[in-house]
């Protein structure tokens, strides 16, 4: 019990300390490259705040969010999937966004190509970066503190930046922008958790 009640306030912590600001970093982010009036799939989408925040900045833009656990409060139409097959007709959407949900996956590779079926045109994915054991488990920590509150599941799946750039080329996918200057946290957390272990790709079909 005594657990339980530890890991319910590190989650409430966590979400007043990182969580608002990390939302709101990478809308801005995203809300720069998406195009005006697309059709958007937000794979894993949570919440929906950050989609909801993208329907307040980007023009005219339509927005499905899909979850394998989907919440009662979802700020966007949100459908159940059952984290492997995209549940939509081929081509159905413009775009396929994926923010935090491909290391939490078994098979990424899998999901990508699913996701390039529904697809005309891009992928956007917001990932991590894990070169070197430090960076695992780096990312591992945040994983857990970020997540292990909300059950979701952790088989921290970090990849490289070449592997991640294999999955691009099995796929014929080009990339059409990428960045990994992302400031999620604030200093001095950032030396630690910011680093370059955090990125955003936008790829064209």
């Amino acid at each position: 019990m005594e657990n339980n009640r530890a890991i319910v306030l590190m989650g409430k912590t966590h979400g007043r300390l990182v969580h608002a600001r990390r939302v709101s970093v990478i809308a801005e982010k995203l809300a720069s490259i998406l195009e005006p009036g697309c059709k958007l799939l937000d794979v894993g989408c949570g919440d929906g705040k950050l989609a909801s925040m993208l329907q307040e900045s980007v023009p005219g833009i339509s927005l499905q969010g899909l979850e394998v656990l989907p919440r009662e409060d979802c700020a966007i139409p949100c459908s159940k999937f059952d984290g492997t097959h995209l549940p939509f007709p081929d081509n159905s959407f413009d775009a396929c966004l994926f923010v935090d949900v491909l290391h939490h996956t078994n098979d990424p590779l899998t999901v990508l190509r699913d996701a390039c079926r529904v697809s005309r045109k891009f992928i956007l994915i917001k990932d991590h970066l894990a070169e070197n054991a430090f960076d695992h488990w780096t990312l591992r920590l945040m994983d857990w503190i970020g997540n292990r509150p909300h059950g979701v599941v952790l088989p921290y799946a970090y990849l490289s930046r070449g592997r991640w750039q294999n999955f691009y080329r099995r796929l014929g996918l080009t990339v059409v922008k990428t960045e990994d200057r992302i400031p999620l946290y604030p200093f001095p957390f950032s030396v630690l958790f910011g680093r370059n272990l955090h990125f955003i790709a936008l790829l064209k079909k």
